[in-house]
């Protein structure tokens, strides 16, 4: 893929300053911030490199590793599918389901990311466990991955869960696999119920129990009673659990994976122009034929929103469950290889720590040694850069 011609962080390093002195906002969006505008600038300092054949030089500045910053994903994201690739179960049918909460919801979660993701998490695994343990549906430990993404196609905050389901689980005896009926996990209508309930019922445990702070319109729904009467329409509203067409197999897994799991609200390669105060990205409308669209927001605009999908401090953005959780699933998944008569992977010698770019490469088939001037020679590192807090942000690689 193409170098987009525009970046995020382009976007704060012109307008950051005149937003934050209008919208100070909390610590960690300011830290966040900052890291976005001086990743793989001078400001971090880094190293110089030389081309061994032509002798091209080229500084390359260290990246931030901040979480939410469109340049740091694909070598974290590389890492990440590396360690899932031995975790994929030959022979079982994975599905691809979501759950997703009301706009209301939305609104309370705003101003409660923490609490309110974190009953998104738990009232998510319960109900897949729950309904596939019932006899009734598959009868079996379900073992599953979730992924929260907060964001919607124009940054508007939409929160919802992508999970990652094999197509079956362990009997409870364990002395065997249970598989779904082939094409069809378990029904949306049932988990959907389900699910509705037990998040309805964590919120207003969380409510009675202090958890919930809020601030501006959401003020009234400090009393108790406005609380539950804003509640109220979510008990009989249809909660929005789908479950997509099976993954054709381990591989389209991965890639989906790969696309899915380390994305930020906005990739770069969306951005159209950054200028006059004004940022334009392409979405897509999905009540529209799924097609692309381009929309223009005030840059202020543009910042408020990606700053909606600042997660908490340390707080885990893909969780594991069932025979896939992270205390016995070695023991979990050897088991499962069993009853699925799978060979068991032979796990390679752990490698010495290995340089980023041999595992960028490995991972992704791009070479950062290549000099990108004589395509011949390798960019060796001759020089260290140390950071330059007086540096403006500005370019680097």
């Amino acid at each position: 893929m193409a170098r987009p011609q525009f970046d995020v962080a382009e976007v704060f390093r012109r307008y950051g300053p005149a937003y934050r002195a209008a919208h100070p906002g909390s610590r960690h969006q300011q830290r966040v911030m900052r890291a976005i505008e001086t990743c793989r600038t001078a400001a971090l300092g880094g190293h110089l490199e030389q081309c061994d054949a032509c002798g091209h030089e080229r500084p390359a500045y260290n990246s931030c590793a901040n979480r939410h910053c469109p340049k740091c994903q694909a070598l974290a994201r590389a890492r990440w599918l590396e360690a899932r690739q031995a975790e994929l179960l030959e022979g079982a049918e994975y599905f691809h389901v979501v759950f997703t909460v009301p706009d209301e919801i939305a609104a309370i979660a705003h101003q409660n990311k923490a609490v309110v993701y974190g009953i998104l998490f738990r009232t998510t695994a319960e109900t897949l466990r729950t309904i596939g343990a019932d006899p009734q549906h598959l009868g079996a430990t379900l073992g599953f991955l979730a992924v929260l993404h907060t964001w919607g196609q124009t940054l508007s905050l939409h929160p919802h869960l992508h999970c990652v389901v094999p197509g079956g689980g362990i009997a409870p005896d364990g002395t065997r696999w249970i598989r779904c009926r082939p094409g069809f996990f378990l029904p949306v209508r049932v988990l959907s119920r389900l699910f509705r309930r037990l998040f309805l019922e964590a919120l207003q445990a969380a409510f009675a129990g202090g958890r919930l702070r809020f601030t501006g319109a959401l003020e009234p729904l400090r009393d108790a009673a406005a609380f539950r009467q804003a509640l109220t329409p979510l008990w009989q509203a249809e909660w929005v659990v789908y479950a997509k067409p099976p993954f054709g197999g381990p591989a389209q897994v991965l890639e989906y994976l790969g696309r899915y799991t380390h994305r930020v609200a906005i990739s770069n390669h969306r951005l159209v122009d950054i200028a006059e105060g004004q940022v334009r990205f392409t979405w897509r409308d999905y009540r529209d034929h799924d097609r692309q669209k381009t929309m223009t927001l005030d840059a202020a605009e543009f910042l408020r929103r990606f700053l909606l999908h600042v997660l908490p401090p340390g707080f885990h953005r893909i969780r594991h469950y069932g025979f896939l959780g992270n205390r016995h699933r070695t023991e979990q998944l050897a088991l499962c290889r069993q009853l699925l008569g799978m060979l068991m992977p032979v796990l390679p010698v752990a490698p010495g720590p290995r340089d980023y770019r041999d595992v960028y490469e490995a991972l992704t088939g791009v070479s950062l040694r290549a000099c990108p001037l004589c395509q011949q020679g390798h960019m060796v590192r001759v020089a260290t850069l140390p950071p330059d807090t007086r540096a403006p942000p500005g370019g680097g690689i």
